[in-house]
């Protein structure tokens, strides 16, 4: 199993240390560095900044939010990483959810699945230069129906350095998740545990089923990257206390009571009732209380966190799930403990 350095997105600014994280996780031996985008700080000039200290490690996006630019936008700058970088780039796209897409990008979020196939087909056809790019689907147009009538279709002037870049899909519910193996090269999970590997794989099996026989890749080729907490620390109940918060922000105020794909996840893993008590108490601004109600054991089904030997005993069931990749976070000191333990 590989391991990734997740720089994330920005809180009220750049995150102190990365650029150091990053080289020191070139260092180390790992296999890529992502970044990410929420209302704040966008994925791509963070990676093109700092990762033109990198020689070797794979620059990807966890993620690229679709509603942020036009697929041909986003295909136009998946090329430009992909020369600046020798090749080495990974285009990390998301649907993000309603609160972020309609509230911050103003853009409609039905159909997100509909969405994400057109928007694929579309940069994968920049990016290739075969031909001028042509799509009349229902959520875009190339060119656009009912403009001017004087858009015509148009070939990337740039010429791609490889016509296929890698793209990878964040999902989290089932049909998004067979969506990433019908039409991607990856997938990025969250929230991942190996409790739900069997419930994950059967989507992906579906998924690679509905694969086009002429498309290039498969199972083989397929790659699962991670997000996954590592934090090695004596006391496992005070390194569980170093994941909660985030959890309770994630199960209880990332999207609405109605709509919230990470409360679903948990749900899903058994622990529903856990989940509808920290959004009942995050969503009433009981924060604190919310962080308190999430159990040990859920932070360790989706972390791998405690004493050296503990993790690497744990360790042994992320290895035999569709998890190609770990990726983790934290400052350079962080990724050489983390190395030494998972190394």
């Amino acid at each position: 199993m590989k391991l990734g350095y997740h720089i994330g997105y920005w809180s009220s600014g750049p995150p102190e240390g990365a650029l150091e994280a990053i080289t020191t996780a070139e260092r180390l031996g790992f296999d890529s560095v992502w970044t990410a985008e929420g209302y704040g700080s966008d994925a791509l000039t963070p990676l093109a900044w700092w990762g033109s200290a990198t020689e070797r490690v794979t620059l990807g996006t966890n993620i690229v939010q679709m509603s942020a630019r036009t697929p041909t936008a986003t295909a136009m700058a998946a090329l430009t990483l992909d020369h600046l970088s020798g090749g080495r780039f990974v285009l990390g796209l998301g649907a993000s959810g309603p609160q972020v897409v309609e509230g911050w990008y103003g853009q409609p979020y039905p159909k997100p699945l509909a969405r994400t196939r057109e928007y694929v087909d579309i940069v994968r056809q920049v990016v290739a230069r075969e031909a001028p790019v042509v799509h009349a689907g229902a959520q875009y147009q190339l060119p656009l129906r009912g403009g001017t009538g004087l858009g015509k279709p148009l070939k990337s002037t740039v010429h791609p350095l490889r016509s296929r870049i890698p793209i990878h899909l964040a999902a989290e519910g089932p049909k998004n998740v067979a969506l990433s193996a019908e039409i991607c090269d990856g997938w990025l999970p969250l929230f991942f545990s190996p409790k739900s590997d069997a419930f994950y794989r059967a989507a992906l099996e579906e998924g690679f089923a509905a694969r086009a026989d002429d498309m290039p890749g498969g199972r083989e080729d397929f790659e699962v990257a991670a997000s996954v907490p590592v934090i090695v620390h004596d006391d496992v109940e005070q390194a569980a206390a170093m994941i909660k918060p985030s959890l309770a922000l994630y199960i209880g105020g990332m999207g609405a009571k109605e709509v919230n794909f990470h409360h679903d996840v948990f749900a899903r893993m058994g622990y529903a009732d856990v989940a509808d008590t920290v959004q009942d108490l995050y969503l009433a601004g009981r924060k604190d209380e919310a962080t308190a109600a999430i159990p040990t054991s859920l932070v360790e089904d989706t972390a791998l966190i405690g004493p050296p030997a503990k993790i690497r005993d744990e360790l042994q069931a992320w290895e035999e799930t569709v998890v190609t990749t770990l990726l983790v976070r934290g400052d350079a000191a962080t990724l050489r403990r983390v190395a030494d333990v998972l190394g």
